[in-house]
């Protein structure tokens, strides 16, 4: 660890320390934890008046960024050796733990910050908040370490569609459909995994088995594409609609699989794409809660 200085830092150095955060929580992921709250909500809304409430505008504060510093932080101070294997974090869009103290402490408090939110939330939002933080936590830390652990890795981040669960909770008081509940795990899943894709070498070099890195980039391939489907397909249970959109996964995939695209570069199209994704689907909802229709 890099040694820390009792020095008060300056106003240079108190700039630095924020840029560092924002690198650290991944500002083009923001909205894969704060946008599930958004559709939650949404979907959850029998009227205009249950879509802003002092709840839901807590509930997308917390997971547009301090959850995502408490997750993207822990993952990196648990990757701090095998990150020098990764050229993301060679002065790319992500940042390698600096060792500072004061890092850790930013993080624990980013995920004390969610513990409020179980005094305002019935039995079912309490096991959602828990499952968050707990697979938050063990994806990246021991004993569990999820990530190292192939089929694990993919399955434990359905905690991304778990801030969704809890703010459809927290307005309707009670859960999801079930296969709303699914076809959002299984979506994760999928999207997790392509992600994990360049990273394959790099894990590789580093002596960490995951679940890209088993099947190598062509199954890999395979495996998102047949996981997004099952996403829609769950989806369509809901409403036709809704599995109509998510199709556009593994059609998209399959198009990239079959093409010249450098699979970094595409990585980083998707966020981009879920954004138009979800506000396709909050836009429908919206409509409906607001009109009628």
């Amino acid at each position: 660890m890099m040694a820390t200085t009792s020095r008060r830092p300056g106003r240079s150095s108190l700039l630095d320390r924020v840029r560092y955060l924002l690198v650290l929580s991944r500002p083009r992921f923001w909205l894969y934890l704060a946008g599930p709250v958004v559709i939650g909500v949404v979907y959850a809304a029998e009227s205009t008046a249950e879509l802003i409430t002092p709840l839901s505008v807590a509930l997308f504060a917390y997971f547009l960024v301090p959850a995502n510093v408490f997750l993207y932080g822990v993952n990196d101070v648990f990757d701090v050796d095998i990150d020098v294997e990764n050229p993301k974090k060679e002065d790319g869009p992500e940042a390698r733990f600096s060792g500072d103290r004061w890092v850790l402490g930013v993080v624990l408090v980013s995920g004390l910050l969610a513990l409020p939110f179980a005094f305002v939330v019935g039995p079912a939002g309490k096991v959602t908040l828990a499952g968050f933080l707990v697979l938050a936590v063990e994806y990246s830390a021991p004993p569990f370490r999820f990530k190292t652990t192939p089929g694990l890795d993919s399955l434990s981040n359905g905690l991304y569609v778990l801030p969704g669960v809890l703010a459809f909770t927290a307005v309707a008081g009670q859960l999801p459909p079930l296969p709303a509940i699914v076809g959002g795990w299984l979506w994760t899943m999928a999207m997790h995994t392509f992600s994990a894709i360049p990273d394959i070498e790099p894990d590789r070099r580093a002596g960490i088995a995951t679940t890209a890195t088993v099947l190598g980039q062509r199954r890999t391939y395979a495996y998102c594409g047949a996981v997004w489907a099952l996403a829609a397909g769950a989806f369509a249970l809901v409403h036709p609609l809704l599995g109509t959109v998510l199709a556009v996964y593994p059609l998209l995939q399959l198009v990239i699989a079959v093409s010249d695209v450098v699979v970094d570069r595409a990585y980083w199209w998707f966020p981009a794409i879920n954004t138009v994704v979800g506000t396709v689907l909050t836009m429908g909802y919206l409509w409906r809660v607001m009109y009628g229709g």
